[in-house]
Parts: structure tokens; sequence; C-alpha cells
């Protein structure tokens, strides 16, 4: 970001091409709502480009981006309409980060649909966990985030941080072992 603020545009290039893929995720998970997501995602690099000029380094680029996306889906949620947050992400909204599991494990027909039924296990559980929780898991599973960067972008205690993701640890392993017991 800094060889972008001195004027270096494929620096530019370069943080949207590593990024890109991760944030949009981001949003279509928050919102279950492709169009929204893409609007949010395109608002965040308007900041991004936006604020270049004023960029300071305290803290990872990574953690930056997603304190503006998490502020932008707590402005649309605040003064657009109470989302529920909670709603099911569709199969395919997922399935990035799960098909490649599924893939490489699922080699027979008995194997894939087992693979696709956990897979839609795992989505209906993640679904279910308040939205703050929901944030934090998936800042920590689909990006690798620490604790420290989550609290930082959700504006909270690295302790409640810490909790939350506990929490939806716990939430979607209970989940998950229902679920099994019911089909079981």
């Amino acid at each position: 970001m800094l060889d972008y603020q001195a004027g270096n545009s494929s620096a530019f290039e370069q943080l949207y091409i590593k990024h890109k893929g991760a944030l949009y995720r981001y949003f279509v998970r928050q919102l279950s709502d492709k169009q929204l997501a893409e609007d949010l995602y395109q608002d965040t690099w308007g900041k991004v480009i936006k604020a270049a000029a004023s960029y300071q380094a305290t803290a990872k680029f990574t953690t930056w981006l997603y304190k503006i996306a998490h502020n932008l889906v707590i402005d649309h949620v605040r003064a657009v309409r109470p989302l529920d947050l909670t709603q099911a992400p569709t199969s395919d909204e997922l399935a990035d980060h799960m098909d490649s599991i599924a893939d490489s494990e699922a080699n027979s027909p008995e194997q894939q649909v087992t693979a696709s039924a956990q897979q839609q296990d795992m989505q209906a559980c993640i679904a279910k966990l308040p939205a703050t929780q929901k944030e934090a898991f998936l800042l920590n599973v689909e990006l690798g985030l620490t604790a420290a960067s989550i609290s930082e972008i959700a504006g909270v205690t690295l302790e409640a941080t810490k909790s939350r993701i506990r929490y939806a640890y716990q939430s979607i392993k209970n989940c998950i072992s229902l679920r099994w017991q019911e089909t079981g």
C-alpha cells in the first residue's frame, strides 16, 4: 500500500489481485446477497483509493482493508434495512473453500454424496451463528486472520474476539454433531 501511496499504480493492481477473491467472499458470506456483496466490494476498493494519501502503516494492510469492509457492512445494516445476517448462504457461496476439500477426497459417488452432505451441514451450521460469531469465524477460517487482527477489524477487545471464535467453533461442532445424530 505504501508503494501505491507513493504513486506506483501497479502496486494497487497487486493489492487488488491478492485480495479480490477473499474480500468478495467475505461480503457474500456476511450478507448472502451477491449483488449487495458486489456493490460493497466495489465501495471498499473505492475507499481504499480515496484513503491512499492518508494511509498509515499502523497495522497490516489486510487488517485495514477488512476494517473498511466491516464498517461498510455495519453502515449498510444500519442505514438501509435490518438484514438477517444469519441467513443461510447458497451452496455455491461457500463452495470455493469447501469444494476443494470435497474434490480431493471424493472420488466415488458414495464419497461425493457424503462430502456434499457434510458441506451442506457445515453451511447450515455456519448460517445459524450469530452475526458477530459468524464474522469472526469466517475471518479466522477463510482468511486465516489472527484474533488480534479480527478484534481490530471488528472494533472489540481481543478477549471478546477470542470468545466469539471459541463459541463459533463450539456451536458449529454441536450443530454438526446434532445433525449427524438425526441422520445416523
